[in-house]
């Protein structure tokens, strides 16, 4: 069965038992309330990339990945272009990056995205718990504008409904 196209894809990953790590379901989870009613937008989010997310994104026009990093600052918020991979001997099948996914998006189903970026959060802990960090819990509205705007650009002359009045 193949996936529902979709102009703009967002693919969030991360470990909701290991702090931190859990900011891509979290963010997903907030993109999906906030896209529910934009047919235009779907959203996918996994415990780890794995090769199969390949044919969603062949069928999407654009990818926005979001990830937590344990290479930047905790709480800093990076928003990066992808680009494919290049040609590396072996696939792992267990976990892929971005570039990764792309690539074998173009490899296997010729796929030519329009846009493909990369929003990460940076990780101040990824111990075991549910709870995220005070730097993480800070960053979490800022992550959430920016996935907002970069959809926004990721599909032009959309008309995307208000976001919910917040709860006091």
């Amino acid at each position: 069965m193949s996936p529902t196209p979709a102009r703009c894809l967002i693919l969030a990953c991360g470990n909701t038992l290991r702090g931190d790590d859990g900011a891509g379901p979290w963010l997903a989870q907030w993109a999906e309330q906030r896209f529910s009613e934009q047919a235009d937008v779907r959203v996918v989010s996994r415990q780890q990339w794995t090769p199969e997310l390949a044919e969603e994104i062949a069928h999407a026009q654009s990818v926005l990945f979001i990830d937590c990093s344990i290479d930047s600052a905790p709480g800093s918020i990076r928003l990066t272009p992808v680009e494919p991979a290049g040609e590396t001997p072996g696939l792992a099948t267990h976990h892929l990056g971005a570039a990764q996914l792309l690539a074998l998006g173009r490899e296997l189903y010729a796929s030519l995205l329009s846009n493909a970026q990369l929003l990460t959060i940076g990780a101040g802990s990824t111990e075991l718990g549910e709870e995220f960090s005070a730097q993480v819990t800070a960053a979490l509205p800022r992550a959430c504008r920016l996935i907002e705007e970069t959809v926004l650009r990721l599909l032009p002359g959309s008309e995307l409904p208000s976001p919910p009045a917040r709860k006091a």
